[in-house]
């Protein structure tokens, strides 16, 4: 994202005034915060919020805000460079097919513990639209948001992984007719 000149005192008022449409919305001060702080580092930022005032369909404004957590988990991210995975295209349809299976079982839990996806999000700190659209996806969930899931339910991300990387071999064990498991006791 391009950098944004420093916000004059009209500017922020401005996005203030924006803050304070959206909690009336009904979302949460931490989200606001932080996306009118990155507003007034970013222009992309800045440029999602004034079109989320601008916007009337709320269709269109959740998308918007599911943006806006999307840019905020970007910078979230470790600031190092991360060794690149390579994954082979062939290999593509089943790793999404995993990621919505785990989504999946993961998304039940959540409802199991905090009864409608209104609850979770507001008990894990994101936006609903944000949180339905990481369910929704087939996208690889970034680790801060699987935190912030495991801190709102009292899990560890270990907790979280583990029981995905458990279903997820023991599906592979189970579809292989060459290999005999054995249970561990």
């Amino acid at each position: 994202m391009t950098a944004a000149k420093k916000l004059d005192s009209k500017e922020s008022a401005h996005l203030f005034e924006i803050g304070q449409q959206m909690a009336k919305c009904g979302l949460n001060h931490n989200f606001i915060a932080t996306a009118i702080e990155l507003a007034g580092r970013f222009k992309g930022v800045k440029g999602q919020i004034l079109l989320w005032a601008e916007e009337t369909d709320p269709n269109e404004r959740n998308e918007i805000i599911a943006d806006i957590q999307d840019a905020m988990d970007d910078f979230a991210q470790p600031s190092q460079p991360q060794r690149a995975l390579y994954i082979k295209f062939d290999d593509l349809e089943e790793i999404a097919k995993n990621v919505v299976a785990f989504k999946t079982k993961l998304k039940s839990l959540v409802l199991k513990k905090c009864g409608t996806m209104e609850n979770a999000a507001i008990k894990i700190g994101i936006p609903q639209p944000s949180l339905s659209r990481f369910f929704n996806m087939a996208s690889m969930p970034r680790a801060n948001t699987l935190q912030k899931i495991a801190s709102a339910l009292n899990l560890s991300a270990v907790e979280i992984a583990a029981e995905y990387t458990q279903e997820s071999i023991k599906e592979k064990l189970e579809s292989r007719s060459d290999v005999v498991a054995f249970p561990i006791l």
